[in-house]
């Protein structure tokens, strides 16, 4: 059995792969954890041990196939719960990372799959993230853009909310933008910023948080 530390480290991995089997450096993977990197590097000969990661000194770490089935799922308990506590214990969508950071780690499949069925199995969290299904398979997503990358006049509509913190949530949850907002890009200034209107009046985002804004056109319908 895994400890919730060692489940922290693998879901960390994948989250940090732009792609499966790309390595992750041992920095990388320490400042997202808020480690040093000997404690990471003591973690993941750990991890080799039990053969769920790759890790090559210099080189960086990478899951196994064994590492990445173990990575799906924690990531659909993780997503699945943070559905629930939104749709039924009315949770704030910008609240509930950390809580089911928590509890991510105790439950069982069965109670999971129970969640699934209780919420008609969605395809989503409530920042846009994919939930994989009981076979761990991800569902199809529709190509999506970064904010940061849209121009003046865009019409645009949120669907994911990317490696989410909690202060980041609740920036964007004060400032009205979640998944399923329609946004008009009203003006990109030199220096990064991104003035926006918003169903709750305009807003202007550093670059940095409109970097984590996945958006796709908004259709004929939708503007």
């Amino acid at each position: 059995m895994l400890s919730a530390v060692m489940e922290d480290y693998i879901k960390a991995i994948y989250s940090l792969q732009a792609e499966p089997g790309q390595r992750v450096g041992t920095s990388e993977l320490a400042d997202a954890l808020d480690v040093t990197s000997p404690t990471v590097s003591s973690m993941l000969s750990k991890l080799a041990d039990r053969g769920l990661v790759d890790h090559e000194e210099y080189r960086g770490v990478t899951l196994t196939d064994e590492g990445e089935v173990v990575a799906l799922e924690i990531i659909r308990h993780h997503r699945l719960l943070e559905a629930f506590l939104t749709e039924r214990l009315d949770y704030d969508w910008a609240d509930v990372h950390e809580e089911a950071d928590r509890l991510e780690h105790h439950v069982s499949e069965e109670l999971t799959d129970r969640i699934a069925e209780t919420l008609d199995n969605p395809g989503v969290d409530p920042h846009g993230d994919p939930i994989p299904d009981a076979d761990l398979e991800l569902p199809d997503s529709e190509a999506t853009g970064r904010l940061s990358t849209a121009e003046e006049g865009d019409s645009v509509v949120v669907r994911r909310i990317r490696h989410q913190g909690d202060e980041e949530l609740r920036y964007l949850a004060a400032a009205g933008i979640e998944p399923g907002v329609e946004l008009e890009v009203l003006e990109v200034a030199p220096f990064g910023l991104v003035t926006v209107e918003t169903p709750a009046g305009q807003q202007g985002l550093p670059e940095e948080i409109a970097a984590i804004i996945e958006t796709t056109p908004a259709t004929g319908a939708e503007a």
